[in-house]
């Protein structure tokens, strides 16, 4: 923006310095026409557009606002001086903002890079964990078959289950972020009733997760959002998985959703045992805030609330996360509604 703004206050003297040498109209004539080239090679990549505008700007000014009228004369020092500054100025402008535009490119390609890092660093860690775990037991029940009781197999073998669940929760994750592009998002939005939407995660989380309780409040209201229906029950399920994960010595979970305007605000909250402070900040981005976190044998949050901040981004909403340590976590974001047409009752004859 400084930049830009340098490149502005040149546009800005070169019409001074012709309103200095000039007639007022021919002043006026030629700001309007510096500042028209200015703002074209701004908004334009390359020079050749500005260069075109600044050309024809100052044929018009010669042609149109110049002694003699309608007719072009580049004898004039005047003349040639204002066709000077409109070009500079246009050079100029393309210039820094070609710089300022590459500057920006490398800045996303940067942060691009960042979060891929991040996020195979996120899935080396979640996928590592339960195939460890996985091997372990099935290695224990094949070399101790003989020894260990029914029970033990048992205990065993589900725990190869919720493995296996997790994983293949994590393959679905995976899947979401294929179809998201941070460069190039497409999600096909439908119409999707609230209570149908809430309806069809709560089914599918009891049948991973049966024991858990979850308090829903829904608003009375009839409210209808525009969305990917399956992007968003991902959303919705990663986030009650990550509390019912992570929210240790929780006793209460809710599922909420609130109109704000013309937004539906939902909150998964929980009374667990909360967030710290530094992971707080890196929530959203697949980063593991420390070794001792990717080693500790866990299931990690990792890609769930990546994929969670980028499938909510490509809906055009915002998610956050509020925490206190002890006293629980709630994650919040929002989606615009859509109004409903209702049709007008006819007048009683």
């Amino acid at each position: 923006m400084l930049v830009l703004g340098g490149a502005l206050a040149a546009a800005i003297a070169g019409v001074a310095a012709i309103q200095a040498v000039s007639g007022r109209i021919d002043g006026v004539a030629s700001m309007v026409f510096v500042l028209a080239a200015f703002f074209v090679s701004m908004y334009t990549e390359g020079y050749l557009w500005g260069v075109a505008a600044s050309v024809i700007g100052m044929l018009a000014v010669n042609f149109a606002f110049r002694s003699p009228y309608f007719a072009f004369n580049f004898t004039l020092p005047e003349n040639l001086f204002s066709g000077a500054v409109m070009l500079v100025v246009s050079i100029m402008t393309s210039t820094l903002t070609t710089r300022v535009k590459k500057q920006e490119q490398l800045r996303m390609e940067s942060e691009t890079e960042k979060m891929r890092a991040n996020l195979l660093r996120a899935v080396s860690h979640d996928l590592r964990t339960p195939l460890t775990s996985i091997y372990g037991a099935c290695s224990t029940v094949i070399e101790n078959y003989d020894s260990l009781g029914r029970e033990q197999k048992l205990k065993l073998l589900g725990e190869v289950c919720e493995d296996a669940q997790w994983l293949n929760r994590m393959v679905e994750n995976l899947l979401s972020v294929t179809r998201i592009d941070s460069e190039k998002v497409s999600v096909k939005k439908t119409p999707t009733v609230l209570e149908e939407l809430i309806d069809a995660v709560l089914v599918k989380f009891k049948k991973t997760h049966p024991g858990v309780n979850i308090n829903v409040e829904l608003p009375d209201d009839f409210i209808v959002i525009p969305m990917d229906s399956m992007l968003i029950r991902q959303v919705l399920t990663n986030l009650l998985e990550n509390a019912v994960l992570h929210a240790e010595g929780m006793t209460k979970l809710t599922l909420r959703v609130f109109t704000l305007g013309n937004r539906a605000v939902f909150e998964v909250a929980d009374n667990g045992c909360g967030i710290p402070k530094e992971r707080l900040r890196t929530l959203f981005t697949g980063m593991l805030p420390s070794e001792s976190e990717a080693d500790s044998g866990k299931h990690g949050m990792g890609i769930g609330l990546s994929v969670c901040a980028a499938i909510i981004k490509a809906h055009g909403g915002e998610i956050k996360a509020e925490s206190k340590p002890g006293e629980g976590t709630a994650i919040r974001f929002w989606l615009e509604t859509e109004e409903i047409e209702t049709e007008e009752t006819e007048d009683e004859q």
